[in-house]
């Protein structure tokens, strides 16, 4: 029997939910909110599908009770709030950082073998925060920035070469924030050929920028953070970890030497599999590649000193 907990059950989280319960990726999945009847509602709206859609996943929702989390196998956490106007980067991680860290705490005390996947913002910080305050083997601590990078990466791609977005095959690596990912138009392909073939410099030059600001470019027209991406891409990453399906994945993964870079967290190309980072990826990258990333991890790493700043550390 497997068994997923997702923590917080607003847009993104509910979405991950919803999406683990509807390709069976698990026998169980619960959903843990703060907000009385939440969790519980959402549940219950997701169960009354099973027959529509076809799919067995049974759905708990629960509000504060993390003994329904006992023995899952992969925990995802969404929980945290969004940066308000007038708020400091500061005052976000203050918040997020006491709340990411609470849940991962209470979700070891019935879970202590879980593997978990970090969904909330600032997502590598958080993920760093989670393997420096928990203690557990950095290969079960995952944050799955990368994966829903990549995929507007891929989506940015296709609608520039007007194909099917499955046909086309990319990634983002480094930081997950607007000016700190990295999408590797060299290593992008269309049907195994190197889409430089079809696309000229000043095209690959636009669809890198449109990918780095795919998530503010949401936010303006939405008026708020996107869902359905980051909530596939969560469910994604459980998946590959669940089914032990052993994908080659972007994620947000401790670094200890791996690109030059030590203890941090930020994105690189992983492999996922029953025991979470099964082999951390390391690409060929040029000069100019490399001189990214090390700026990439720079900026992450001066976000994570805030972290001590507001005593999270």
């Amino acid at each position: 029997m497997s068994k997923v907990t997702v923590v917080g059950a607003g847009n993104v989280g509910a979405t991950c939910a919803n999406v683990l319960a509807f390709n069976e990726v698990a026998d169980e999945v619960v959903m843990l909110d703060v907000k009385e009847g939440v969790s519980e509602g959402k549940a219950m709206d997701m169960m009354q599908t099973a027959q529509l859609l076809g799919f067995d996943t049974t759905i708990v929702g629960c509000t504060n009770d993390y003994a329904q989390t006992a023995n899952s196998d992969v925990v995802v956490i969404t929980s945290g709030i969004p940066r308000k106007p007038g708020m400091t980067r500061e005052e976000l991680i203050g918040v997020n950082a006491g709340i990411v860290k609470s849940v991962a705490e209470n979700i070891l005390k019935y879970s202590p073998n879980a593997i978990i996947v970090v969904i909330s913002n600032p997502m590598d910080t958080m993920t760093y925060l989670s393997l420096k305050a928990l203690g557990v083997p950095k290969n079960r601590i995952i944050g799955m920035g990368g994966a829903l990078d990549s995929s507007r990466f891929k989506y940015f791609l296709s609608q520039a070469l007007g194909c099917n977005a499955n046909e086309v095959e990319g990634m983002v690596i480094g930081g997950h924030g607007d000016t700190t990912m990295i999408p590797l138009t060299r290593f992008a392909t269309y049907k195994g050929m190197p889409v430089s073939n079809f696309l000229s410099a000043e095209q690959l030059e636009k669809v890198a920028a449109d990918t780095m600001v795919g998530g503010a470019t949401l936010t303006k027209l939405l008026g708020t953070s996107a869902w359905y991406a980051p909530g596939a891409a969560g469910a994604f990453v459980v998946e590959s970890i669940i089914r032990d399906q052993k994908k080659m994945i972007p994620c947000s993964v401790a670094l200890e030497g791996e690109y030059g870079e030590n203890d941090l967290c930020c994105g690189v190309p992983v492999i996922l599999g029953k025991n979470g980072i099964e082999k951390i990826v390391e690409l060929p990258l040029n000069e100019e590649e490399m001189a990214k990333f090390k700026a990439s991890a720079e900026a992450v790493r001066k976000t994570n000193a805030a972290l001590k700043e507001v005593g999270a550390l």
